[in-house]
């Protein structure tokens, strides 16, 4: 005989992993340590952005004990300046 039983087992939750397309619609500001802005950005997702993203995606894993951004790669000093420095 076959019954359908539900049990419910402790799970340990560790990450929220988002996904999220913006197709060209992806905007952020820079700002430095005196919270002055250096970038206003609206366009394409920046390579230095985790993940293959291929422009269009915000690919980012979250720690939910921390909430800190496990996929996250410090960019180089060189990334941030061509960024800054881009006309888009």
């Amino acid at each position: 005989m076959e019954i359908e039983m539900t049990k419910l087992v402790p799970v340990n939750v560790k990450t929220v992993k988002l996904h999220m397309k913006v197709c060209d619609r992806f905007e952020c500001a820079v700002y430095d340590q005196d919270n002055k802005q250096l970038k206003d950005y609206e366009g394409y997702v920046p390579d230095f952005m985790p993940g293959q993203h291929y422009g269009d995606y915000v690919i980012l894993d979250i720690d939910v004990d921390t909430g800190h951004i496990t996929n996250w790669k410090t960019p180089s000093a060189e990334q941030m300046q061509e960024f800054i420095n881009a006309d888009a």
